[in-house]
């Protein structure tokens, strides 16, 4: 049923155009002139025509949903490029559903196979794991569509949206060198990730190019909490020669590393200097203010939600990997030693 007992015939004849142009135009799938469609959504408008989305679907076999699998929503980066997928997709009129593996490989396998099984248009994947990941092959090689964010399957051929993330790290690593740092100690996820894996690249050929030998003794690793990390923190700075320096690899990471830096009593940047991997709120707000490398948060999510929309009209092109720099923001959380 529709509202007022309007159908989609009475649409098409409003607006002059043939049934199938009309439902084409009201739910965004294959090809109406600009013109055309506007007509046809203002006279649906008009009418009060609301489509039964759920009949629609099942006669078609799929409903216009997309599958969003994160690493962990309660990463600031990820509910920000879920926000922003989601804005993109309603323009044209699909839906998103959340699912995040918590970055847990058996359970993006599961969420997977379940999101499949709903008949999910496409899917937006941020992969768990740098090597644990023929069950996203298997997906692609099924037919669905697949666009990756800020990780990579070496394996697949399919468009990707990820940043610079061995350059970005080695920036803020050569940055802290530049003032005179070489005790540089590095908060690093302890998982599979592709992004981590890249950051810890970029920290050590940073290390590399500059002379200095890498002390494994400097790094510390945990989970991707804020919680983790400050115990992580805490271990890290209790050593007797700790590092006058620290790059952490993500805002969580950042977030933890502030906390326990203060339950210790030691001050940024006059005890510790710190740069940090994504910029995040708190980060204006702490005194000083802290240096981040930046990716372009904004732009990752319409991007990636405007590729799967192609895919699922058909687009016949060549993969896309779209790779972003990241840009180093200073502001007053690196000191420079003395007599450097």
């Amino acid at each position: 049923m529709t509202q007022k007992g309007i159908t989609l015939k009475d649409v098409a004849a409003a607006a002059k155009v043939s049934r199938a142009t009309a439902a084409r135009a009201l739910n965004s799938y294959g090809y109406v002139g600009d013109e055309t469609a506007l007509r046809v959504l203002e006279a649906a408008e008009r009418l009060g025509y609301r489509a039964n989305l759920v009949a629609q679907a099942l006669r078609s076999g799929q409903l216009p949903i997309v599958g969003f699998v994160p690493g962990d929503i309660q990463n600031p980066f990820f509910a920000r490029i879920a926000h922003d997928i989601e804005v993109e997709l309603r323009k044209h009129r699909h839906n998103l559903l959340i699912a995040s593996s918590e970055e847990n490989v058996e359970q993006e396998k599961e969420l997977l196979e379940s999101l499949r099984s709903l008949s999910i248009r496409g899917f937006i994947l941020a992969p768990t794991s740098a090597t644990d990941n023929q069950h996203i092959v298997q997906l692609a090689h099924e037919g669905a569509p697949v666009v990756l964010i800020d990780r990579v399957v070496k394996e697949l051929q399919c468009d990707s949206v990820v940043v610079d993330n061995e350059g970005g790290a080695r920036e803020a690593v050569d940055y802290l060198v530049s003032n005179g740092h070489d005790r540089i100690g590095l908060l690093r996820d302890d998982s599979r990730i592709f992004t981590a894996q890249e950051r810890l690249a970029g920290y050590q050929n940073s290390l590399q190019s500059h002379g200095i030998a890498l002390d494994e003794s400097l790094i510390g690793v945990a989970r991707s909490t804020v919680e983790h990390a400050v115990d992580a923190t805490i271990r890290l700075f209790s050593r007797r020669n700790r590092p006058t320096a620290l790059f952490t690899v993500d805002s969580l990471m950042t977030q933890g590393a502030l906390l326990g830096l203060r339950s210790m009593g030691l001050s940024i940047p006059h005890d510790v200097s710190l740069v940090g991997f994504d910029d995040f709120n708190l980060a204006t707000f702490t005194d000083p203010q802290i240096t981040v490398v930046a990716q372009p948060i904004s732009e990752i999510g319409p991007l990636a939600a405007r590729f799967l929309l192609e895919r699922l009209a058909g687009k016949k092109i060549a993969p896309r990997h779209i790779r972003f720099p990241t840009r180093l923001i200073v502001r007053g959380s690196v000191a420079q030693l003395h007599g450097r």
